[in-house]
């Protein structure tokens, strides 16, 4: 199993499928790449249409290193893991694609990755952008503490428990989660305005989490919306999800390729 370790010491655990044209995936809150990537037959169309894909499992998720201290998961650390990761591969090009939490970190890598060459943002909505007066945000530390729980039956409200079901049902480290929901991993809100390559916003016709998709794709200069079949978690397995992917990102067939060992 290849693995990049991160400057703090953090194992960054990764997958590369197939030949050609290098896109490179960031997975969602509380889920892994493979079951994020692999099990919706993402990463199979991907190869398939000639692309190669290039997964990994985000710090505390899946087989990467899974502190259980907030300050490893502070200062925007995921967005720099992808960007060390582009590093380590030598990759001269890239497509970025993101789902939820992979999203916003693909938002924060794009402005300032200059090797990204177009971006599909998955299951992200407009909290994305800096609230408007008086919208509220659900607390992250009621989803931290959801996670931290010995008995989820004490769990309130809907949103953390949600979050809990998940975490339980990919086996997921929950200490390691919670962490990250007390740590700010993500700070502030992206400059949208400085994604200048083509953008595919992918959203489900029944995801009520993210809130408004349409006002996403109008902060970006170049971004296409569309909607498919499903909810947040159930989304990015629909087929419409990874052909609208494949699509969009055959389009413009360059990039280069990474060198380590490939499955």
């Amino acid at each position: 199993m290849p693995q990049w370790t991160a400057p703090d010491g953090v194992a960054i655990a990764f997958d590369v499928y197939g030949e050609g044209p290098p896109v490179l995936l960031l997975h969602g809150f509380a889920s892994d790449a493979r079951i994020n990537w692999v099990r919706p037959g993402i990463v199979a169309a991907l190869v398939d249409s000639g692309l190669q894909a290039i997964v990994y499992d985000a710090r505390g998720h899946g087989r990467s290193g899974a502190p259980h201290d907030p300050a490893a998961y502070a200062g925007n650390a995921m967005v720099d893991d992808a960007r060390g990761l582009i590093e380590y591969l030598g990759l001269e090009t890239a497509a970025v694609v993101g789902y939820s939490m992979g999203a916003q970190v693909a938002a924060w890598l794009v402005p300032e990755e200059p090797r990204v060459r177009r971006v599909v943002l998955g299951g992200i909505g407009s909290r994305l952008l800096a609230p408007r007066p008086g919208e509220g945000r659900y607390p992250a530390s009621a989803i931290a503490e959801a996670l931290e729980v010995d008995d989820p039956s004490a769990i309130e409200g809907v949103t953390p428990r949600a979050f809990r079901a998940f975490a339980d049902a990919t086996g997921a480290d929950r200490f390691a989660l919670a962490a990250i929901q007390r740590s700010r991993s993500i700070e502030g809100h992206p400059n949208l305005e400085a994604i200048s390559v083509p953008v595919l916003l992918v959203v489900g016709d029944r995801d009520t989490l993210i809130g408004d998709a349409a006002s996403v794709a109008r902060a970006l200069p170049a971004a296409r919306l569309e909607v498919v079949p499903g909810d947040h978690l159930s989304a990015v397995t629909s087929p419409a999800f990874r052909e609208a992917v494949v699509a969009f990102l055959a389009a413009e067939p360059v990039g280069s390729r990474p060198q380590p060992q490939r499955r």
